[in-house]
């Protein structure tokens, strides 16, 4: 049950429908539910969400917010998200809490991936 005031759902623009589907399915296997030609929601991914058809795509360097993801093998994540079709755009770089890269999945959002400072 969804916890009261709480975050429970992101939904995304994208520009390409599926071909983000299928990022996703080739580099997380995450599955969708589609309604109808225009979005497809995800769910049990951490948090639950959806992609619409739109014009627009989320980018951190316009003012959008940014979803990390969590690695326990970074390298790894990098490789399977390069596989899937997604764009290295920060590679992976320290910060105090850990190190992270970040992608665009082939509708142009971007999205980051981090782990721990010693990539446990």
């Amino acid at each position: 049950m969804p916890a009261h005031e709480k975050i429970n759902y992101v939904e995304y623009p994208t520009r390409d429908l599926p071909a983000t589907k299928a990022f996703f399915q080739a580099a997380f296997g995450w599955r969708f539910t589609d309604y109808g030609p225009e979005y497809a929601a995800f769910s049990d991914e951490g948090l639950d969400g959806g992609f619409f058809s739109a014009e627009m795509s989320a980018r951190s360097d316009n003012g959008s917010a940014l979803i990390v993801f969590y690695s326990a093998r970074l390298e790894d994540t990098l490789d399977k998200v390069k596989a899937a079709g997604g764009e290295i755009v920060k590679a992976i770089f320290s910060f105090p809490g850990g190190r992270r890269f970040h992608f665009v999945e082939p509708g142009g959002n971007e999205f980051a991936v981090w782990s721990e400072p010693d990539g446990k």
